[in-house]
């Protein structure tokens, strides 16, 4: 009579080996997650580099195009001296640029209809305050021009370049240097530096440079007659 072989011994997992393919497979999950994680993390720090060189781009390019007008007056052949004219017609009277201080600056520049005088809304000007770059508008009040919720203004710096040419010897009757009233052309450029940081992470911090050269000398003087 024949007798069935015996069935061979099944043989599982042992301990060990249990142990060290869970170990194998929590370092793949971890190496994983560690890898994401820093992807992630560098996707965040990209999107807040962007959004603060967003932003100083943005302010800087205003502050550069509107300083540029600082001085611009309707009726400026007003007053140049012609040849033979015995005195200049009028004064600019927009061409005062100041910085109350090294992070402020004001000016001035025709809007509307020429009247030739200062009017109100004809002031303007730019200033840090409180973490934000703000702007003094038409009805001269300040308006920020940055988020001070997502980014923070660390500096805004005006920093001026002022040259003034003799222009007396330009004169029928010439004028030395030093002559009152000798007719001069005072020529302005101004560095600015505006420096910002996010408000979520403070080790992202940016700086922009820029030079606004003003398209409006200021003339000043007569010639003798």
């Amino acid at each position: 009579m024949l007798t069935a072989p015996a069935a061979a011994p099944r043989r599982g997992l042992s301990l060990v080996e249990l142990m060290v393919g869970v170990t194998v497979g929590m370092v793949v999950a971890g190496g994983a997650l560690t890898l994401f994680a820093r992807n992630l993390g560098g996707s965040r720090q990209l999107l807040l580099e962007t959004r603060l060189n967003q932003d100083l781009r943005a302010a800087a390019d205003l502050v550069t195009r509107d300083l540029r007008r600082a001085g611009y007056w309707g009726n400026a052949i007003l007053g140049t001296k012609a040849i033979g004219a015995t005195a200049v017609t009028a004064q600019n009277p927009y061409r005062t640029v100041a910085t109350p201080s090294g992070s402020e600056i004001a000016y001035e520049f025709s809007q509307g209809t020429e009247n030739d005088t200062l009017d109100a809304g004809e002031n303007f000007g730019f200033r840090l305050d409180n973490g934000a770059l703000q702007m003094q508008s038409t009805t001269g009040t300040w308006t920020s021009l940055t988020d001070n919720t997502a980014v923070t203004i660390t500096a805004f710096a005006i920093t001026p370049t002022v040259t003034t040419l003799d222009l007396g010897y330009l004169c029928p009757k010439a004028c030395g240097a030093g002559t009152p009233n000798c007719p001069t052309v005072t020529v302005r450029s101004y560095a600015v530096l505006l420096r910002g940081q996010s408000v979520k992470d403070s080790s992202v911090v940016r700086s922009l440079r820029s030079n606004v050269r003003l398209r409006n000398d200021a003339l000043a003087g007569q010639c003798p007659v």
